[in-house]
């Protein structure tokens, strides 16, 4: 059972520190801009509703819209704002190019495409799926990343650059894994029921790769640039090629962490 007293104070904490940020950055004509995206706000749930809304914002569904949508579901649902942090930390560790956690909080459209994906998949949960699917739709039209809400996606979780990243209704993808961009997570053609790919903690997935089928990809394992995988991968094993074959073992157990694309 997640421990809901730590899950707060991480939120908390980050928080606090995305407020210090924000104090701090050093470029005059950006204040009002960390003035509404953060520090306007009271809470992570707040300022990552009004940042998607603005995103989104349409003339048939407009932004103050999706913002009362976003809170109403984020409310009281720790698990889901634990997932968030968990999210936001993975980039800051994993991602070179982020120095700050405003970053990926204003900047960051794999962050904001997996924010969305864990709203759309709570109003899935819930039986409201024509409004999970309008979410659906209007990130893949804005952020150029299509998740079924369906799909099942934990915590700890990377989309690198995230354009172009597909995941399938019955994919399931777990702890700690990085996903790079142009990612397809597929089936192979039309069949029905669970059809596709199962990744389990710690994968890493480099740019391009497509992964199709209901196949597993198992625990701290590494798909190379380019592959094609269409046959299950063993835990802790390196493959690369169209079609991909096992040519190793990746540099380390949780190669999603290291970010080590080498083969």
């Amino acid at each position: 059972m997640p421990n809901l007293a730590a899950g707060q104070q991480n939120q908390k904490t980050l928080w606090e520190h995305l407020r210090l940020e924000a104090h701090q950055q050093a470029e005059p004509l950006l204040d009002d801009f960390f003035q509404r995206t953060i520090l306007a706000h009271s809470s992570l749930a707040s300022a990552i509703s009004f940042i998607l809304a603005q995103k989104l914002h349409s003339t048939i569904f407009p932004g103050i819209e999706w913002q009362n949508l976003f809170l109403k579901v984020l409310s009281g649902k720790n698990t889901l704002i634990d997932s968030m942090v968990a999210d936001m930390e993975a980039i800051r560790q994993r991602d070179c190019a982020c120095n700050h956690y405003y970053q990926a909080l204003c900047f960051f459209k794999g962050f904001h495409a997996l924010v969305a994906y864990r709203i759309m998949h709570e109003l899935w949960l819930q039986d409201h799926r024509p409004l999970a699917l309008l979410l659906q739709n209007r990130i893949s039209v804005v952020l150029g990343v299509d998740i079924h809400p369906a799909a099942q996606i934990g915590k700890g979780v990377m989309l690198d650059h995230a354009t172009g990243i597909v995941i399938g209704e019955t994919a399931v993808v777990g702890n700690n894994v990085s996903i790079m961009q142009s990612v397809t997570l597929g089936g192979t053609g039309k069949e029905s029921g669970d059809r596709h790919p199962k990744i389990r903690d710690g994968v890493l997935i480099s740019v391009g790769a497509a992964i199709l089928g209901n196949i597993e990809i198992g625990e701290g394992s590494q798909v190379a640039a380019g592959s094609v995988v269409l046959d299950s991968v063993p835990a802790h094993t390196l493959v690369a090629g169209v079609p991909a074959k096992i040519v190793g073992k990746p540099h380390n157990k949780q190669p999603a962490l290291i970010m080590d694309h080498t083969i």
